[in-house]
């Protein structure tokens, strides 16, 4: 046997895993109550965590207008979120390597509920910075383990369109955060707003504690510095995990920057909408949810390389596009840019684990690291963007975000040059 980052697999077989009972598991298959339960309940947890997550996005005018800070200031309550995410999943995926999978989901889950309320209840621009800050530290569990429980506990044949369904999850979420508070905000303020938005938290977290189950293929890892260091290492060794890393920062960089802007520019002439209107353009985020599932399926059926070129070209005409002046254009651009951006981070977000796994690194750590990118690119680039617009307008934010793709693009061109490895569980071109 050999053990790889948290997960014990046969080489012999092909497919099978050793779970902790020492039997055959060969993973949940799509259509059995396993499976099922693991979907729904992560699905429900990627919901929640991401409405805590970008819940202030939509909020950030009435910041401005409440606080009396500067709209680059007010992007402080996303960025700094992520930023504190970001550092926390580099202890959260080790930790999990010793505690487990599904007690640090839950531990994270009903942390962040408590997190989420007292935000609401911040009597301070201070003190709500300092919660938010605080809210991104207790956010890390899910993300952190995420990908590498799916990896686990999962049949093969299923793991890149469950990541994709899970992915969907996340962008429903963050559609939600937005559709929650923005209306909530308009009636009776940012605070009630906030509240409402811990109390869709607390439904999922009892979702998730219901549902979700225990660990089959999980064997901990001794907590030795000797053992961390040599999980690091061997996440950081691999030149196609480095490329992946770097993507995921300029993709979601992308996409954040764009959206931290997108709300003083639509509040603005000539469009001049209200935050409830401007909540309704991330109703797109539904299509990204497809998009991800879609590029899911298709990373099943196919090598990822072959796949993930088309994300990034969806996203460069859907930043172009948003140069109009006519509305609607510009919601088909952000229609195109969250389509683009949830393709390559679901298909992005599935390769990761699996090269780990194929190199013998920890799957649990590289999904950190890959993490760790991604949130300090929404964090810098977020807050890029809205410096941006208040130094460039709209066409600052845009040369911002095309550059970014223009550097996934040729990440993209870099991965495909990359020989692929030979996992003892997957089949040879998933990695």
């Amino acid at each position: 046997m050999e053990a790889h980052g948290g997960s014990v697999s046969i080489a012999t077989h092909p497919n099978a895993d050793t779970a902790q009972d020492g039997t055959a598991f060969l993973g949940h298959s799509p259509g059995s109550a396993g499976y099922r339960r693991i979907m729904v309940a992560m699905f429900a947890a990627g919901l929640a965590t991401f409405v805590l997550l970008y819940s202030t996005q939509a909020l950030l005018p009435a910041f401005v207008r409440e606080f009396g800070v500067s709209p680059s200031a007010s992007t402080l309550t996303v960025s700094l979120t992520t930023a504190a995410l970001a550092v926390a999943l580099l202890v959260a995926g080790p930790v999990s390597e010793i505690v487990g999978r599904t007690r640090l989901i839950h531990l994270s889950m009903w942390a962040s509920v408590v997190v989420a309320a007292a935000c609401a209840l911040a009597p301070s621009w201070t003190s709500l910075v300092g919660l938010r800050m605080l809210a991104g530290l207790a956010l890390a569990g899910l993300p952190a383990v995420a990908t590498a429980y799916l990896r686990e506990e999962l049949h093969p044949s299923a793991q890149a369109r469950a990541v994709g369904l899970y992915i969907g999850g996340t962008g429903i979420g963050g559609m939600a955060g937005r559709l929650v508070t923005a209306p909530i905000a308009d009636v009776a303020g940012w605070r009630w707003a906030m509240g409402a938005a811990a109390l869709f938290a607390l439904v999922c977290a009892v979702l998730v504690a219901v549902l979700l189950p225990p660990s089959r293929n999980f064997a901990p890892s001794p907590a030795t510095r000797d053992t961390l260091t040599r999980m690091a290492r061997g996440a950081l060794a691999d030149r196609a995990l480095l490329s992946l890393y770097l993507l995921g920062a300029c993709v979601v960089g992308t996409l954040v920057a764009t959206l931290n802007a997108l709300g003083f520019r639509l509040t603005s002439s000539p469009f001049h909408l209200s935050l409830g209107a401007v909540a309704l353009i991330y109703l797109v985020y539904s299509l990204g949810t497809a998009s991800s599932i879609t590029a899911g399926r298709l990373a099943d059926l196919r090598d990822r390389r072959d796949v993930v070129p088309f994300g990034c070209a969806i996203a460069i005409l859907g930043v172009a596009l948003t140069l109009s002046s006519v509305l609607p254009v510009v919601i088909v651009g952000i229609a195109l840019l969250t389509i683009g951006f949830f393709w390559m981070h679901g298909i992005a977000s599935s390769w990761v684990t699996v090269r780990a796994h194929a190199s013998g690194a920890s799957a649990s750590q590289a999904a950190s690291f890959y993490l760790f990118s991604y949130y300090v690119g929404s964090s810098v680039f977020g807050n890029l963007g809205a410096t941006a617009w208040t130094h460039a307008g709209w066409n600052g934010v845009v040369a911002l975000t095309t550059s970014l793709l223009l550097v996934s693009a040729a990440l993209i061109a870099y991965l495909r040059h990359i020989p692929a490895l030979v996992p003892t569980v997957r089949r040879a071109e998933a990695a």
